[in-house]
């Protein structure tokens, strides 16, 4: 048994106050039946709640993708900073969501969410080894030594230890690196150990999935079986 309000929440009806003007409004029904109260104790399991008629089910396991714009921090809520969650839909704000890992504010592409904690657990442990792959624009140009040193793993100049990593040249001032890890602004800290300060930074790809033709500062939801090639 749980509250119809925190069930509301769940579906992604809106937020708690947003649940109890609609549930004042008598547009919620249980069993067909018009219900107001908020506390009221349900088992969706046996009843069947609807919201102007539409019945309403729990919000399964959701993974959506967004085209990251600069200027945005990767984070729930920030008290001075606009924050990756004011580019998701109005619906898509109800369902619990959390970033996958960090982008700073400056970086583009490829952020994920989900409402799973275990697969986003997975995605950011570097014992997943899931690549993360990153275009670069810098200064200067990447060099054999340079690939061989991300190869080794770099030791970044504050002790921190980084993992084995793949810079590819792409011809100057131009790179792609791919870490399995996520260290607080790391491309850009490894980058620049190499004396090639970054000036441009997207994650182009996240596992299998790649932005492909979404827009940027647009989110889509990821099919069952894209879901899948995270796993």
């Amino acid at each position: 048994m749980e509250r119809l309000d925190k069930f509301l929440c769940d579906c992604g009806a809106g937020t708690r106050s947003q649940v109890k003007a609609i549930l004042k409004a008598g547009r919620v029904t249980v069993d067909g039946k018009p219900e107001r109260d908020n506390g009221r104790k349900i088992d969706p399991q046996i009843q069947q709640i609807c919201l102007d008629g539409e019945a309403l089910n729990k919000q399964g396991r959701t993974v959506v993708m967004l085209n990251k714009p600069a200027g945005y921090v990767t984070a729930t809520e920030d008290a001075k900073e606009k924050t990756v969650m004011e580019l998701l839909p109005e619906e898509m704000k109800h369902w619990d969501l959390k970033p996958v890992g960090r982008l700073d504010k400056a970086t583009e592409g490829l952020l994920l969410f989900t409402n799973d904690g275990e697969l986003l657990h997975r995605l950011i442990s570097p014992k997943k080894e899931v690549p993360k792959i990153y275009y670069a624009r810098h200064e200067g140009t990447a060099t054999q030594a340079d690939v061989a040193a991300f190869q080794e793993g770099l030791t970044l100049g504050d002790g921190t230890v980084c993992l084995p990593a793949v810079l590819e040249p792409l011809g100057p001032g131009e790179s792609r690196v791919t870490v399995c890890e996520g260290k607080y602004h790391q491309v850009r800290r490894m980058m620049a150990s190499r004396g090639m300060p970054v000036a441009y930074l997207e994650r182009q790809q996240e596992g299998a999935l790649t932005l492909g033709d979404l827009p940027r500062g647009q989110v889509r939801q990821l099919t069952e079986d894209e879901i899948e090639t995270l796993l």
